[in-house]
């Protein structure tokens, strides 16, 4: 959610936002409900003004007045209860309509304005790609290789819970838990606080986040209790101080939390169906931060957690590069994204395996999320950002893909082996 007052002092540049984010919001319709919502507070305070006067002048009224005073006081007390009632109309619409707009994106640092994916910019390539053929022996995609090794059932999944379901068994669970425990522990070394939060929440800190209304259909809901499973930890431990005002002092909080994601992968029908790749549950490492109104500090911060993730990837040694997402591509409540994508020989591409938000005061206005101005003692909107750290299985594609050998066993990354009780090679 943005202010009211840069929709209204702004409009051109908020529509300009809503076309490049491919969003479709009436901003004239808000302006207008705003413009009356405002007409009926004027007037509102107005009558309880003559209100207030009325009621002075009947108590030093003559007797024969006071009937006629009381009349004009009746009509006032009706007029008033009217616009409350129509007033109350008028704001639950304005807060249907903000959840609509798109946050501004920061256009003076040179985020690239496009339609789609196809628009994104390539920051920063790491590592060199290994295609199949460099291998020299026939390769095998992750679900062949996890298949054989016995590490992967993808049959098995399905039968229990459906299409894009999975199963670990042995090494590959323990490969699992050697990745997240490994960020787990590289942020906790760069000074952010681990949190356990819930994966079921309220619905309001749904739309506090800016997941609903717009991505309601991506959800697991649990309608009967009002509550949703999430799909990321950004969530819970954004939401984690909603309705709080923080002290200056307190800021920035460093989070991070590994929590179980649930993504319905709606519209996703027909891709990306062999795999690990798009699954209905993972697990993922998530971090957070939370800083005071400051563009500058929130830039700061935005490449520190990049630069967080990226120590993870070369810590395994993956080849990776950083885009930079175009307005088209970043979401409702982004003012600039990056993902990281890491090489996976299997599609001959980079794929998806991080993605790195800042939203200025979009969520935090949402949240009711502020902090107290060391400066003016007065309440602001913090900053929020959040990166991924890593998630899996999605990272086992390129793990096992890149360390395979020709015999069908896979190395395991000298980084993860003290996870494995020193495993080095995971064998049929």
């Amino acid at each position: 959610m943005i202010d009211i007052k840069l929709i209204r002092e702004n409009p051109d540049l908020v529509k300009k936002a809503a076309a490049d984010k491919n969003m479709k919001v009436d901003i004239d319709h808000i302006v207008a409900v705003d413009q009356r919502r405002r007409t009926l507070e004027t007037e509102f305070n107005e009558l309880r003004h003559q209100q207030n006067q009325a009621g002075e002048q009947i108590a030093k009224a003559p007797k024969e007045q006071k009937t006629e005073l009381s009349k004009a006081m009746g009509t006032i007390k009706a007029r008033l209860k009217e616009i409350d009632a129509e007033r109350e109309k008028v704001e639950a619409e304005l807060r249907e309509l903000l959840l609509l707009v798109p946050q501004i994106p920061a256009y003076d640092e040179g985020v690239p304005v496009g339609p789609d994916a196809s628009s994104n910019k390539e920051a920063r390539r790491v590592g060199t790609p290994k295609k199949k053929a460099d291998f020299g022996f026939p390769f095998k995609d992750h679900l062949e290789l996890g298949t054989s090794l016995g590490i992967i059932d993808m049959d098995r999944g399905v039968k229990i819970a459906g299409t894009r379901n999975y199963v670990l068994r042995g090494a590959g669970a323990l490969l699992h838990e050697a990745v997240l425990r490994l960020a787990f522990d590289m942020m906790t070394e760069r000074g952010f606080l681990p949190m356990t939060v819930p994966v079921l929440v309220n619905d309001a800190l749904m739309y506090g986040t800016g997941f609903f209304p717009l991505h309601r259909e991506e959800v697991y809901l649990c309608e009967r209790d009002g509550q949703s499973l999430v799909g990321t930890a950004e969530v819970p431990v954004t939401g984690y101080h909603c309705d709080e005002i923080l002290d200056e002092a307190e800021l920035p909080k460093l989070y991070f939390a590994r929590t179980t994601c649930f993504r319905r992968e709606a519209g996703a029908a027909g891709k990306d169906t062999r795999g690990l790749y798009r699954i209905h549950y993972f697990d993922k490492v998530e971090q957070v931060v939370l800083c005071k109104a400051d563009a500058a500090e929130s830039r700061k911060w935005h490449e520190t957690i990049i630069a967080n993730s990226e120590a993870v990837l070369q810590a395994l040694g993956l080849p990776y590069r950083l885009m930079e997402v175009c307005t088209g591509d970043m979401g409702q409540g982004k003012v600039r994204m990056f993902d990281i994508e890491t090489w996976m020989p299997s599609r001959e591409d980079y794929g998806e395996t991080h993605s790195a938000s800042r939203f200025h005061d979009f969520q935090a206005r949402r949240l009711n999320l502020r902090y107290r101005r060391s400066d003016t003692g007065k309440p602001d909107f913090c900053h929020t950002l959040n990166n991924t750290v890593i998630a899996s299985p999605r990272i086992l594609i390129p793990l096992l893909e890149l360390n395979q050998n020709a015999d069908g066993s896979v190395t395991v990354p000298a980084a993860l082996r003290k996870y494995m009780g020193g495993v080095e090679r995971i064998t049929a």
